[in-house]
């Protein structure tokens, strides 16, 4: 298999979820209570932590820190839900996994191994393709 290829399929697939969480923040970024002038201390801290997921580059720390913030979008901010993109979720995995019907888990299964059978086979993946095949968008 083509290295190249490998990184590429690799980048498009942390990209993809990159673009999803940004679209997230800034969805957030307008909500209450961080839009407010007298936002406490513990809202402040939580936005400021999302805000710089983005820009985390040690994978580990990146994975742990997404599944501590999105569980707290789920425990503490419920209003913020129907912005939270639920391939977020099963990105960042862990106890986020805990938020999705079994069917759901199994769409995402299911993507995973079609991109990595792709990548064992050495030809191109479209993630987003797939996805939307898979979850009946095409």
């Amino acid at each position: 298999m083509s290295t190249q290829l490998n990184h590429y399929a690799e980048t498009q697939h942390r990209d993809y979820h990159l673009r999803l969480l940004r679209d997230f923040i800034r969805h957030v970024q307008q909500q209450p209570p961080f839009v407010e002038e007298a936002c406490p201390a513990e809202d402040l801290e939580f936005l400021q932590r999302l805000e710089a997921l983005p820009g985390d580059h040690e994978e580990e720390h990146f994975l742990h820190e997404g599944q501590q913030l999105m569980g707290r979008v789920i425990a503490a901010y419920g209003h913020l839900m129907p912005f939270l993109h639920r391939d977020l979720l099963w990105f960042f995995g862990g106890d986020c996994l805990h938020y999705m019907p079994d069917e759901e888990i199994a769409n995402f299964q299911l993507l995973d191994e079609r991109r990595h059978e792709a990548l064992a086979e050495g030809r191109a993946f479209s993630y987003e393709d797939e996805r939307a095949k898979i979850f009946g968008m095409h």
